[in-house]
């Protein structure tokens, strides 16, 4: 059977998604040849990119599980990407069953995979929608009907807002659904960084020029900006492999010392 026949209804084969080439870096098998390509491009500029994209993983599972120790019973997961075990509601769940997860994704076959996910699963939901449209995914019947927006929940944003523009205005993304969050909830958060190598960023940047996948680097003081109006918890705002809390794991091994492709993530409180 040739790569097309196998491409799922309402996937363009020509043009890579951002979650099935992070799929592809974690080891998964739902990707098309235009994923690889893309991930082999910037496996040659980054070769430790597995490495980091196993790191951020990480550090989402960690940051789930300490929120859910802490007493957040609700998550909205925004830029799921293809599920993964130990999934978002795996995760929360381990700790209390009365955990409720709402998974958002825009790409189809996230939608198809999240729907196979969840069948029969009760308080748990996921939609399609785009995380740049927040009064779509907060007005979501989907999400309405599981998330009590008086009460703490966690939202996540973990490798997701560097594929949103300047133009784009990924603050504000985040703003809307701050303003929406009771105090005493949290935003989980990871970003690649323009402290990265810069033949990294050059080669990546042309690899994924004009499409879905080409991600924006920001600094650290522009991602920082992100977590306005919340408190970072925990070690702050630091590499993902570097993030842990409590018992956590500390420090993922990476290959010769610091990551070619950089990606920080952290943890804000909302202030009161």
């Amino acid at each position: 059977m040739s790569e097309l026949e196998r491409v799922p209804p309402g996937v363009d084969p020509n043009v890579p998604s951002s979650a099935r080439v992070y799929d592809y870096l974690l080891g998964g098998k739902d990707n098309i040849a235009i994923d690889r390509a893309v991930a082999d491009r910037l496996l040659a500029a980054a070769p430790d990119a597995r490495l980091v994209a196993r790191a951020n993983r990480r550090f989402q599972v960690e940051a789930v599980r300490h929120l859910a120790e802490l007493g957040i019973r609700q998550f909205i997961d925004l830029g799921t990407g293809i599920p993964t075990s130990p999934s978002i509601h795996e995760t929360a769940r381990a700790v209390s069953p009365a955990c409720r997860v709402v998974y958002v994704d825009h790409d189809p076959v996230v939608r198809m995979h999240v729907q196979v996910l969840l069948a029969d699963a009760p308080g748990i939901a996921g939609i399609q929608a785009d995380l740049r449209r927040p009064g779509d995914v907060l007005a979501d019947p989907h999400v309405t009907g599981l998330v009590d927006f008086d009460q703490p929940l966690c939202v996540l944003m973990v490798g997701v807002l560097h594929y949103v523009m300047d133009e784009e205005d990924p603050a504000g993304i985040v703003a809307a659904f701050r303003k929406r969050m009771a105090p005493g909830s949290h935003l989980v958060l990871s970003h690649a960084m323009a402290e990265s190598d810069p033949g990294a960023i050059k080669q990546l940047t042309v690899a994924t020029a004009g499409s879905p996948a080409q991600p924006a680097f920001r600094s650290r003081p522009e991602v920082l900006r992100l977590f306005d109006g919340f408190e970072l918890i925990g070690p702050g705002l630091v590499p993902v492999q570097d993030w842990h809390v409590g018992s956590g794991e500390a420090g993922l091994p990476l290959l010769n010392g610091e990551p070619r492709l950089r990606v920080d993530g952290g943890v804000g409180r909302l202030r009161a």
